[in-house]
């Protein structure tokens, strides 16, 4: 049977040859089955879009960000990233090995936005390699407009006469969101070519640009693929605000359709006592998904996204004949900044 058949045939094409960009990430990133994990869960068929395996410095969705950020940073003449996250940022790292690879010099304003960790953890996981690529950081106390601080700091460093160009948490504006727009081609892209449909993409949502830019994405080729959104930090009306704001930006800078509020999907039921914070059911899904399918999850976006998505499952939000897509967004590196609780929760 041919492809037309099952899935319509797609003619719209998003150009991306108008916009800055360089060649940061391995791409198409794969799709594959879990066929383990769906049948432990015996619910509906389970597959992982790959984005863990992007490539730069151990891969992650900030990649794919970060080719739109980093050539507007080389068309803007800049000699210096500036950015923001938490002290185990998997963005920070990313933009790290990117200013690297350009020759460029990295800053960072790191949030102490977990509560309870000992000092290793400001020392390892994504610590460790952001000192290994030489970014220079300081750090700074829960609460305050992270992005109003790391903007303060490149205005700083311009009357030092640096060309700072500054990248917000996640990398999480229209420009950023560019890579999960070119992303949603990617993924309609290879299920065109392999013949598969999927019903639902379940992913980890917390800056707000990726879930913005698969949306964005899938509306403008007009491909039905609604895109789960599982909060790992927000409570659920701030997170479908922040989504949306993000959307329509992204939208707008693409001069793409109008999109209504309701395409917008979110579920906070997962992220427990806060960012950083992994929960039982975080615990569970690490565990799960390494010894049911040899994959890594991280503690603090890809893992409760996961545990979003068994969950679902459980309560059989999916139908049985569903295909799942799970977006892994990377971030095992910060694996080892959660060892002891991690170690703990096994059996």
């Amino acid at each position: 049977m041919s492809v037309e058949k099952i899935l319509p045939t797609v003619t719209t094409r998003i150009e991306f040859d108008r916009f800055p960009r360089v060649d940061l990430c391995h791409q198409p990133t794969p799709i594959e089955a879990m066929p383990r994990l769906s049948a432990h869960l015996g619910g509906p068929q389970l597959f992982i879009k790959r984005d863990d395996c992007t490539g730069l410095a151990t891969g992650g969705n900030k990649t794919r960000k970060l080719e739109f950020l980093m050539g507007e940073a080389l068309r803007e003449g800049a000699d210096i990233v500036i950015t923001q996250g938490a002290v185990q940022s998997n963005h920070v790292r990313q933009t790290g090995a990117a200013a690297c690879r350009l020759g460029m010099k990295c800053h960072v304003l790191l949030e102490r936005r977990v509560p309870g960790r000992t000092q290793a953890y400001e020392e390892t996981g994504n610590v460790f390699l952001d000192k290994l690529f030489a970014t220079t950081f300081e750090f700074r106390p829960s609460g305050l407009d992270m992005n109003a601080e790391a903007q303060n700091v490149a205005d700083r460093m311009k009357t030092e006469g640096h060309k700072p160009y500054f990248i917000p948490g996640g990398g999480s504006n229209a420009t950023g969101a560019l890579g999960y727009v070119s992303c949603a081609q990617e993924i309609m892209d290879q299920c065109l070519e392999t013949n598969q449909r999927f019903q639902w993409l379940v992913m980890g949502t917390g800056s707000s640009g990726t879930q913005a830019g698969l949306v964005a994405g899938f509306h403008i080729l007009g491909y039905d693929l609604p895109v789960m959104g599982v909060s790992v930090r927000q409570p659920r009306e701030r997170q479908l605000n922040a989504v949306l704001a993000t959307t329509q930006k992204t939208l707008a800078k693409l001069d793409g359709p109008h999109i209504e509020p309701g395409n917008i999907l979110v579920d906070d039921g997962y992220v427990g006592e806060g960012y950083g914070l992994p929960t039982t059911s975080t615990l569970e899904a690490i565990r799960l998904t390494a010894r049911q399918e040899g994959i890594l999850l991280d503690p603090v976006y890809s893992a409760k996204g996961m545990a979003g998505l068994i969950g679902m499952v459980r309560e059989g939000f999916f139908k049985p004949e569903d295909n799942v897509l799970f977006l892994h967004t990377g971030g095992s590196t910060s694996l080892f900044a959660y060892e002891d609780q991690i170690v703990g929760s096994l059996d």
